[in-house]
């Protein structure tokens, strides 16, 4: 498979939470990848933990909630960039980049004291993607505006 060449930021799609056009950071640096959610509620379906949360999706209009629910995959003890150590719900999810998507895993967390509001971290990369951290936006459309 020939390897995605993506930039420091781009603009994804989460379309299993019904999210599009998400600001994505890309960080080799982070072994996870996280997402900013809000009012985190763990509730059992059909005996399986799973977890409700509240993700504002575009950075500019914090008015604009969007509920998701999912699956728990999993709870892990997660190092943030400051160094705390946190416990985290873990959920897989469908990520689209460009015209590809796969299934990664992802941290919900508190990230409001961050620029954007899902890092993709070395994990969610996996082997098909390549980073030019000197670009933004090489495979999507860096606009808020877009529909």
């Amino acid at each position: 498979m020939e390897k995605l060449i993506i930039g420091a930021i781009e603009c994804g799609h989460l379309p299993d939470l019904s999210i599009e056009q998400m600001h994505i950071r890309v960080d080799t640096g982070a072994k996870t990848s996280s997402l900013h959610v809000d009012g985190i509620q763990r509730f059992k379906k059909k005996g399986k933990p799973h977890v409700r949360f509240n993700i504002h999706p575009n950075i500019h209009n914090v008015d604009s909630v969007a509920s998701c629910s999912a699956p728990v995959k999993d709870i892990r003890r997660i190092k943030s960039s400051n160094g705390s150590v946190e416990e985290r719900y873990i959920i897989d999810t469908t990520l689209q980049l460009g015209d590809q998507q796969w299934t990664i895993e992802l941290s919900l967390s508190n990230r409001s004291d961050m620029t954007y509001l899902m890092l993709l971290g070395r994990q969610g990369m996996g082997d098909r993607l390549l980073v030019d951290p000197s670009a933004t936006f090489l495979v999507s459309e860096g606009s808020d505006d877009a529909e």
